[in-house]
């Protein structure tokens, strides 16, 4: 599994960041660029949630990572095998708003 880097700190999964999901999917299946794809796995965190956030699962640093952006090429049989990746969007409100910076067009 990937190192995983998060900076969406508006994403509740994001415990200083790492996220705390066991696995997440990148979406982009037709992306050509970074700002094409995006984290599928997004969650706002809303007023509620921000006094919560210590209370959701483990952050890890090496999460599964599901990946739709078939064009990558650390994307094999939708699966990332980059060593290390970041997902960026400091001030996502959704999913749209993030993106895999690690994301290189194999076009």
């Amino acid at each position: 599994m990937p190192d995983l880097r998060c900076t969406v700190q508006t994403c509740v999964h994001n415990q200083q960041f790492l996220c705390d999901l066991d696995s997440i999917e990148v979406g982009g299946h037709d992306a050509r660029t970074t700002s094409e794809t995006c984290c599928d796995s997004f969650q706002e965190r809303t007023g509620d949630s921000y006094s919560n956030s210590s209370m959701t699962g483990q952050a890890s640093d090496l999460t599964k990572i599901d990946c739709k952006a078939t064009e990558c090429m650390y994307n094999e049989h939708c699966a990332c095998h980059a060593g290390k990746i970041s997902v960026e969007g400091s001030n996502a409100c959704d999913c749209d708003g993030t993106e895999c910076a690690t994301f290189t067009c194999n076009c």
